[in-house]
């Protein structure tokens, strides 16, 4: 997410995290059957079918190169992640803090978790990519310094450059260091030996970084499954809360 969308995402999602907690100082039992608690409950489903909308157009081909010719993917990203933090946000101002059903609890419940998963589950994976995006653009350029000490090594001292070699994997990195402290001492140019510790050590450091967060990363892929089995549970309690509200009368109109 772009830094302003994410401040501002990041607001409505706290926003919801703490509004529900209303309950213990106001309680509206006949709000939800309002006009205005209609209009809002409405409201706030219409957009929660948004994101569904959102997983249709991705995965169905053809649909999605249709829709795209108009629209792009990151626009219906970005209303993915709005229509989705915006529509329960409405969904609790329309229960007027009124959790007595168990329905209406597990309804809740499960709305909350489903915003705090996706918004977690977006954010951490972005902010992983980005990481290692730049942590491996950091190797490049450590790597390249290193080949060039290996060089100059080369040219002033090729014997001990020799010995140098064998400590060019992620392991034997690790375990070159107590050998280079040993050799820095008998090389006559003992800065470019140190320069070649330091850096052995900062790659080390950063693959061994760059695995880690590839593993948290492939971790995180089964965050999207389960945040799209949560979402189906959630369609599924607002389907029946809906079947519920028609099957035993929309008081607004009575």
């Amino acid at each position: 997410m772009k830094e302003r969308e994410a401040v501002i995402i990041t607001g409505l999602v706290l926003f919801l995290s703490l509004f529900w907690l209303g309950f213990l100082v106001h309680r509206s039992p006949r709000f939800a059957g309002s006009l205005w608690g209609g209009v809002l409950g409405v409201s706030g489903a219409m957009l929660m079918l948004v994101p569904l909308a959102y997983l249709v157009v991705k995965r169905v081909k053809s649909l999605k190169q249709a829709v795209t010719r108009r629209v792009s993917m990151r626009t219906l990203l970005a209303g993915h992640i709005y229509a989705g933090v915006l529509g329960p946000i409405l969904v609790l101002v329309h229960t007027g803090h009124k959790f007595e059903s168990p329905l209406g609890i597990a309804l809740t419940s499960m709305t909350i978790i489903v915003v705090l998963s996706g918004f977690i589950g977006r954010y951490l994976m972005g902010r992983i990519s980005q990481e290692i995006k730049e942590k491996r653009s950091i190797l490049d350029g450590l790597n390249s310094s290193y080949q060039e000490t290996l060089e100059r090594l080369r040219t002033c001292c090729a014997a001990k450059s020799v010995q140098l070699q064998p400590f060019t994997g992620f392991f034997s990195r690790l375990l070159g260091r107590p050998f280079f402290s040993m050799q820095e001492q008998e090389m006559d140019t003992m800065s470019i030996g140190l320069r070649a510790v330091r850096l052995s050590d900062a790659i080390a450091d950063l693959e061994y970084a760059i695995r880690t967060h590839d593993t948290i990363k492939h971790v995180f892929s089964l965050w999207l499954k389960i945040h799209i089995t949560l979402s189906m549970v959630l369609y599924a309690l607002l389907a029946l809360h809906v079947w519920a509200a028609v099957h035993f009368g929309l008081r607004w109109f009575s």
